[in-house]
């Protein structure tokens, strides 16, 4: 008899374990060797196409700038993902968070109360989120598109649509600032990135963030509450919104309801692409990690080379279903083997 099952039998708590599957492990250290080498090659192409401008200390660090707001708010969605979910609102987060710590309201009490604003707004998004997927039943697709269209409204209706210049110096002083000869905003994506694989990785909470993601009935029976972990993901994604939301004032200078436009899509095709399963219980940040910077690369190519943003959408659509593909492959193995 399983552990589970005895737990069942007794009215004991086990919590479940994710399941190491050879199969699966071996499929996935494949699949990130397979996206270092495409993001080797895309570094190349850029070597060949502009010798003079790629692989310049500049353009290293316009990269890695540009892929940290949108690569923190991935790290949020691969654990909404791998617990199961979906957050298509995580944009729509990211500009109502800058809107809100914006406000000359805001920028009166200095910069710390801006910093705690843009990330409070942030986490109380994902928590509504959370609350209203696992206590509300609400599908996450719907309660996500809900929340989507209000906070972009919200956004609106604070800022009446006109873009919010900061004028709090010492907001721009810091984060536009360098520590070590590298950009703070580099420094905080870093920071996010190393926090949430330690706590995916060396923690209960992401024990049972895979856990949940890979059966809810079997976490339930085994004395998870789901429905409360299930909210403190959406809560972290809604944090690691508001976190981006500081990085985007800070590179932009300025809060808008337009920022964070199409986040949700880019997060998503992240996360996919570094190999993390769309119906949860499997995934990997490292990934995901790779993944912003494969879309990051590639769009800093086609403008170092002028090319039009149709074609790069299009190699993007192109990447998304490959990675698909590469997915359904991947599982559709494992099951053989087991």
């Amino acid at each position: 008899m399983t552990d589970q099952a005895e737990s069942v039998r007794t009215g004991t708590a086990v919590e479940p374990v994710p399941p190491k599957k050879k199969g699966f492990a071996f499929s996935l250290d494949s699949r990130l060797l397979a996206l270092t080498g495409v993001l080797v090659i895309l570094c190349i192409v850029g070597q060949v196409t502009r010798p003079d401008q790629f692989f310049t200390e500049g353009n290293i660090s316009t990269i890695l700038r540009l892929a940290a707001a949108i690569g923190v708010v991935s790290v949020g969605m691969t654990f909404v993902i791998i617990a199961g979910g979906i957050d298509l609102s995580v944009g729509s987060i990211v500009a109502l968070s800058s809107v809100w710590l914006t406000t000359l309201a805001t920028q009166s009490y200095g910069p710390w109360v801006m910093i705690l604003c843009g990330l409070l707004v942030g986490l109380g998004c994902g928590l509504v989120n959370g609350i209203l997927v696992s206590y509300g039943k609400i599908v996450p697709f719907i309660a996500t598109l809900a929340m989507y269209v209000s906070a972009r409204g919200l956004a609106e209706r604070i800022s009446g649509r006109r873009t919010q210049v900061v004028s709090e110096a010492g907001f721009l002083e810091f984060f536009r600032g360098d520590l070590l000869g590298i950009p703070v905003l580099i420094w905080m994506f870093a920071l996010v990135f190393a926090v949430g694989w330690v706590v995916l990785n060396r923690t209960t909470f992401g024990r049972r963030t895979y856990a949940v993601g890979g059966n809810a009935e079997a976490s339930r029976l085994a004395g998870i509450n789901v429905k409360r972990h299930t909210a403190l993901v959406y809560g972290v994604a809604g944090l690691c919104c508001g976190i981006a939301a500081l990085m985007v004032v800070a590179r932009t200078t300025a809060g808008a309801s337009t920022n964070g436009m199409l986040y949700e899509l880019d997060a998503i095709a992240a996360v996919v692409i570094g190999g993390t399963l769309l119906t949860g219980g499997r995934g990997s940040l490292i990934g995901t990690l790779i993944g912003v910077l494969i879309f990051t690369v590639l769009s800093n190519i086609f403008t170092l080379n002028n090319l039009d943003t149709d074609i790069q959408n299009i190699a993007k659509g192109v990447i998304i279903v490959l990675a698909a593909l590469l997915q359904f492959r991947s599982v559709k193995k494992t099951k053989t083997s087991t």
